[in-house]
């Protein structure tokens, strides 16, 4: 008989331990990202005839928005889907839409926005999804969804005209608490849609990154086993560009997973140093997701061996250093190369380090990765958000 397994856990063990949903849904992603690969480039046409008019437009403005990890896909995406469209690209959180429209939105000023949603059924998601109808004179939306049921999914079938619906594959819709599938193939689905002329050539580059997801969780498990058992309580994690909102993605994974019993911390490498490195202590972890530019990773290493060299020893997670003997990392992941494969999609791998790393330590903790939130203060769908009407 074959067993089936998950992130080295047989799947009974993972039923009885709480896990089962999130290590499918963490082992599965190379997979899904080839399945969204594959469904985007059957759209693309669909997604050509919709978007190519609206970027040939000199003063279009480009939204990227969602709540919690949905906002953390426009972070980590906005530098890159504005220098692939050439139009102004603004990764703003529903939940700071919500409270202040009259901040973000430019009544004259065509916009698409790009609203990305696990469920779709977030009050805030769709109350911006209104609000921008209302303070916006031209408008157009793409809804990036994981759920077909969901409001989001609704209102772009009511409104055809000027919104296109995503629908992403049934496996990125993640049944467990933490977003891991939903994340990286939001994320991968407009990096893809924002440079759709060269979708066979970057199709290239998405196998390349599934390989390497692949090899991370057949080689480094037991690195992630064993770093779950040391005592640290605080976590920081690093990036530069676009990996800074992988690492803002990677500290709430642990914080989550934990239930806050590990407190984490994200930055960029060159902002740390300006008085956030005072976190650091005794129990510190921290995690470099270092950059494949060359130029960007001066910067980085300088400060990974600046703490290499701090006297309290802090230990070091490495993702793609070069140099990893001026800093000694605990763990050393997908060393960089001077011609990264992934491109862009690098980062899709940065982000499983703060899933594993959340799902072992969840585990280690006594706690239930798929539900981890003992109070029920956290919930898979944000509960209790009473929307307010501006009068």
């Amino acid at each position: 008989m074959i067993l089936t397994t998950y992130l080295n856990l047989e799947k009974q063990s993972a039923v009885n331990a709480g896990a089962e949903n999130t290590a499918r849904e963490i082992v599965q992603q190379p997979r899904l990202w080839l399945d969204v690969l594959a469904l985007i480039a059957s759209q693309k046409n669909d997604l050509a005839a919709f978007l190519y008019p609206l970027i040939e437009k000199p003063d279009l403005r480009i939204i990227l928005t969602g709540a919690g990890s949905s906002a953390f896909i426009g972070e980590s995406a906005q530098g890159i889907v504005q220098r692939n469209t050439g139009r102004l690209t603004q990764a703003i959180a529903t939940t700071d839409i919500v409270t202040h429209p009259e901040l973000t939105f430019q009544k004259q000023t065509p916009t698409l926005m790009v609203s990305f949603a696990r469920s779709g059924n977030s009050p805030e998601s769709v109350e911006t999804v209104l609000l921008a109808d209302e303070n916006v004179s031209e408008i157009y939306h793409l809804i990036i969804t994981c759920n077909e049921e969901g409001q989001l999914a609704g209102y772009a079938k009511r409104n055809k005209k000027r919104s296109y619906c995503l629908q992403l594959p049934e496996n990125a819709n993640d049944k467990s608490l933490a977003m891991t599938g939903s994340f990286t193939s939001m994320l991968l689905s407009v990096l893809l849609v924002s440079n759709l002329a060269k979708l066979s050539e970057i199709g290239e580059q998405v196998l390349s990154v599934s390989e390497i997801a692949d090899a991370i969780i057949a080689e480094h498990l037991d690195d992630f086993i064993s770093l779950s058992s040391k005592n640290f309580e605080r976590v920081i994690f690093l990036g530069s560009g676009p990996m800074l909102g992988i690492a803002r993605e990677c500290h709430l994974k642990l914080q989550e997973l934990t239930d806050g019993k590990v407190i984490c911390k994200h930055d960029s490498f060159l902002g740390f140093r300006h008085g956030p490195r005072a976190v650091l202590n005794e129990k510190s972890l921290i995690v470099f997701l270092f950059s494949s530019e060359s130029h960007v990773y001066q910067y980085e290493r300088d400060l990974a061996i600046s703490i290499a060299d701090d006297l309290r020893k802090i230990p070091i997670i490495s993702f793609g250093g070069w140099y990893e003997d001026d800093f000694r990392p605990l763990i050393n992941i997908a060393p960089r190369s001077e011609n990264c494969p992934a491109g862009d999609f690098r980062m899709l791998t940065g982000t499983l380090i703060g899933q594993l790393m959340g799902f072992y330590k969840s585990l280690e903790l006594g706690l239930q990765p798929d539900n981890p939130s003992v109070s029920g203060a956290i919930s898979r769908v944000v509960q209790g958000v009473k929307i307010y009407k501006k009068v």
